[in-house]
């Protein structure tokens, strides 16, 4: 496996921001097993890598994927346990896509054995530079922060009811991060009125959020997911509206330097 997984950025401030699904690269070798719908990567969490690339003239750190989430999914445990029970999810190595159509080919789904090793060789760099770029960031500051970025198309029957709120963030219902984090966060989202929130509402926040999360070991994490209607067109070729992402990335910005700047206590 010679291919890249990922890119990181190594910034000064305590801040990480990670977006594990802005991958869209399907290695070739693997190209035959998916469907033609699938070789699109409809479910990339898109243009991510734009949307977040000014957090490091605020000296963040950024870490992105090169691969694709229907490869391996970055942002689920390797257990394939459920991150919302009782509702419909995608997996570790998804089978199918947030429509709930098959993304292989008949026959083709990973196996055990397939899985195991897509493990070893995608998701393990991922979270072990993840795990020392926190480790660094921690050890520089006392504490880290880590902001794990997504988004996702506003309506998917298959995953919730109705629409979906603009921005959403999730905290583990405020177990990933210290009180006062989670606080300020809410007071900014509460002095905006350009986007509807909420805060631990449908996405309280995937693996990444709820694993690295740990408040008593000054380790602090926060996710957002928002809607595609706040930045870009929810249809094929999804490409970036430049009107919407400005009304966005002033919100962005003031969070992710929020996310910096406030010193997380109990």
């Amino acid at each position: 496996m010679n291919e890249p997984v990922f890119s990181l950025h190594q910034g000064s401030s305590p801040l990480l921001v990670s977006v594990p699904h802005a991958g869209t690269h399907i290695p070739p070798a693997m190209r035959h097993l998916f469907t033609p719908k699938a070789l699109a990567v409809e479910d990339t969490d898109w243009h991510l890598d734009v949307i977040y690339d000014d957090v490091k003239t605020q000296h963040a750190s950024l870490l992105r994927p090169h691969l694709s989430r229907y490869v391996v999914d970055l942002n689920r445990p390797p257990d394939g346990a459920a991150m919302y029970p009782g509702v419909n999810n995608t997996g570790f190595c998804p089978t199918t896509d947030f429509e709930g159509l098959a993304i292989y080919q008949a026959g083709c789904a990973p196996d055990a054995a397939q899985m195991a090793q897509r493990r070893v060789d995608y998701w393990q760099p991922y979270h072990d530079a993840l795990a020392q770029e926190l480790a660094r960031i921690k050890a520089v500051h006392g504490y880290a922060v880590l902001f794990d970025g997504h988004s996702i198309k506003s309506h998917l029957p298959w995953l919730f009811e109705g629409k979906l709120p603009d921005l959403n963030i999730g905290t583990a219902s405020g177990s990933s991060c210290a009180t006062n984090l989670r606080e300020a966060i809410a007071h900014l989202l509460a002095q905006q009125n350009g986007f509807t929130y909420a805060i631990d509402g449908r996405f309280k926040g995937g693996y990444i959020t709820r694993h690295y999360g740990q408040p008593s070991q000054g380790i602090h994490a926060v996710q957002l997911e928002m809607c595609w209607s706040t930045y870009m067109q929810e249809a094929a070729p999804f490409t970036l509206d430049p009107q919407r992402h400005a009304r966005l990335a002033p919100v962005l910005q003031q969070l992710t330097q929020l996310l910096a700047s406030v010193v997380p206590h109990a």
